[in-house]
């Protein structure tokens, strides 16, 4: 799991501005130069920037403290400091961005778009120079500004997979070779459980231009809500989804699977269980035709059902054009 870590807090420190300068005018011949202090440079800011190239927070592992540079002291000759250089801060798509320090505070922004940008952390403006204050009555200030601190800001960043599809089941129903059939994503399939320790995203291709997002989540098990197994915490990246598949293994006791899943959907609350959700009944190669009441499933749980193999491929592209339809209606 250290390949993949959607929850992260960090330091961010804007820089500090330049202090202005006290400087007066010295030339040959000329008696009273005047002055001639320049203001300071602005601090750089702390930006937020959103891509596709990021998958994770990983790569902000090693970046607890992030700090933007400082702007330069004003000179002489009416020379402005130079600006600090902001520092940009790459997220993943879908990450959500809270104050650390206050956890009852609403989100502050959610990065859902490519390129989407967000200044979290502003520089600070730099001091005047001794210019700024000549007057009428003052031909000759010494008087300079220092300048301002950058803000600073503490933040727990937590990932949420943008996908349109999200599978859920028990571990090793079958979501995983699902998701292999139907995208080009490659995530891990073994007959044990929880083969399966981080979200996997594909892009499913349902037709020349019609595609979707399909999101596996790590199994859950009886008692995740409670922190049991894996415990729930990969639930967040479903609350995106437009809708969910549940992938029941049919080989198994088909109302017991989906009984525990909801109950532990519903637990965790966040709105997820309230989705469109269709039933997957999975194995049907390992099983005899007749074994399954498909009318009794569908007039039980009010929701569509399908039955497929994603092994062998055997009702895949049948779910996928259903799907399809159903996101792009």
């Amino acid at each position: 799991m250290s390949d993949f870590i959607d929850e992260l807090r960090i330091h961010c420190f804007a820089g500090k501005g330049g202090n202005g300068c006290v400087s007066f005018r010295r030339e040959k011949y000329i008696a009273f130069g005047g002055p001639n202090g320049g203001d300071g440079g602005h601090g750089g800011s702390v930006i937020l920037v959103s891509s596709s190239k990021y998958k994770s927070l990983t790569h902000l592992r090693s970046r607890k403290h992030i700090k933007a540079e400082s702007g330069k002291h004003g000179s002489g000759s009416q020379k402005t400091g130079r600006g600090g250089e902001d520092v940009l801060i790459g997220l993943p798509l879908g990450t959500c961005v809270y104050d650390a320090d206050h956890p009852s505070s609403p989100m502050i922004v959610d990065m859902q778009s490519e390129g989407q940008q967000y200044t979290i952390a502003s520089g600070g403006v730099g001091g005047l120079g001794n210019i700024r204050f000549k007057s009428s009555v003052n031909r000759a200030p010494r008087r300079a500004t220092e300048g301002k601190e950058g803000e600073d800001i503490r933040l727990r960043l937590e990932l949420k997979v943008m996908a349109d599809v999200g599978l859920l089941g028990l571990p090793n129903a079958g979501k995983s070779s699902l998701l292999r059939q139907v995208s080009q994503a490659t995530p891990k399939v073994a007959d044990y459980a929880f083969t399966t320790v981080k979200p996997y995203v594909g892009v499913v291709k349902s037709g020349p231009y019609d595609v979707f997002v399909m999101a596996d989540i790590p199994g859950l098990i009886e008692g995740a809500s409670k922190g049991l197994g894996m415990g729930d915490k990969f639930l967040r990246h479903l609350q995106r989804c437009e809708m969910l598949l549940h992938v029941v293994d049919a080989t198994q006791d088909i109302d017991e699977q989906i009984r525990l899943i909801r109950e532990e959907v519903t637990a965790y609350g966040h709105g997820i269980v309230e989705k469109p959700i269709w039933i997957v009944l999975n194995k049907i190669d390992l099983i005899m035709s007749d074994e399954i009441d498909l009318d009794a499933i569908k007039k039980q749980y009010q929701c569509k059902v399908f039955e497929i193999s994603a092994k062998e491929g055997d009702g895949c592209s049948e779910l996928v054009k259903a799907i399809s339809e159903y996101i792009h209606a």
